[in-house]
């Protein structure tokens, strides 16, 4: 993980820098003069050379100091934390959702492999991974919100609670953006799920334990083992997604996370909050990948003696 949390600060800073324009163009007005430049320039250590800034950046990223956002002037760490618990929580409904949902059509479709219900699934599955997730939060904006009213379409709740609350009030503002952000990971998950199920059942040791008279409930058990190291990888992956590739499905129902603000960042050119937010989600997407690998080894033994 080192290495690659090394490529990913060169890889975030470099691409935030490269970007035209100057990082303090969000704050300085049309008629500030050079001295004003300079004077924000150095409070947030923009005049340092582009190697020295990313020597004193990823010296305080490592205490947990990402910097103080140009636009609101708050610590970014403070922004980012209420914003990652957000998407934490739309990223769970959607994962419960989509990935429960993903299991159940894959494991029918592949035991129900060439059949009409497998077409149907199957279908189903490449309609998700087709259709982007900002165009199907819109459709189901204005079908269950504009046309039928039966879904709010904004925020996390009543614009008068302070905070998320567990009950149906709030959980309904959490239906229409969850479906949306689901929609791609859970197909992909179908797809694969279906791929390794229908591959097992035709292994030898699958006929082995149905001659021997095994239920095929307990036939079921063996079969699932078998695909979930392969199901928690792409899982794995999916849940990453679910945590850095929701910015536009945020933004098109204002819900308040890390890609609700990372849009803010981007439009403000607030570099601070920029380079903070992409660099705890890709750090994200890694360990995700190693927590993948953790529960691989203890869910297939193969693994760990290889």
């Amino acid at each position: 993980m080192i290495p690659i949390a090394i490529g990913v600060t060169l890889v975030v800073f470099s691409l935030v820098h490269i970007a035209p324009g100057e990082p303090i163009d969000s704050i300085i007005t049309d008629d500030a003069t050079a001295a004003d430049v300079a004077f924000f320039k150095k409070l947030y250590g923009f005049d340092k050379p582009l190697y020295v800034q990313y020597g004193l950046w990823i010296g305080r990223a490592a205490r947990g100091d990402l910097g103080t956002s140009i636009g609101t002037g708050r610590p970014v760490i403070e922004d980012l934390v209420d914003a990652s618990k957000n998407t934490l929580l739309l990223a769970f409904f959607a994962a419960l959702f989509g990935f429960t949902t993903a299991v159940v059509l894959g494991t029918l479709a592949g035991y129900l492999h060439g059949q009409f219900l497998d077409k149907v699934f199957s279908s189903v599955a490449i309609s998700g991974v087709s259709v982007p997730n900002y165009w199907l939060g819109i459709v189901l904006v204005v079908i269950f919100s504009v046309e039928l009213g039966w879904m709010p379409s904004m925020g996390m709740g009543p614009s008068t609670a302070p905070d998320w609350a567990w009950d149906l009030t709030h959980f309904r503002h959490v239906v229409l953006p969850m479906i949306a952000i689901s929609a791609i990971p859970s197909a992909i998950i179908a797809r694969s799920m279906r791929a390794c199920i229908a591959e097992i059942l035709n292994q030898e040791f699958v006929e082995a334990l149905r001659s021997k008279g095994m239920p095929e409930r307990k036939v079921l058990v063996h079969v699932l083992r078998n695909a979930a190291p392969t199901v928690l990888a792409v899982m794995g992956l999916q849940m990453a997604r679910l945590m850095g590739g929701s910015i536009l499905v945020e933004v098109i129902f204002a819900w308040p996370g890390t890609g609700f603000l990372l849009n803010l960042a981007i439009f403000r050119r607030d570099l601070p909050v920029l380079q903070g937010t992409i660099l705890v989600l890709a750090l994200f997407f890694v360990a995700m990948n190693l927590i993948v690998d953790i529960l691989q080894t203890a869910v297939d033994p193969r693994i760990k003696r290889a």
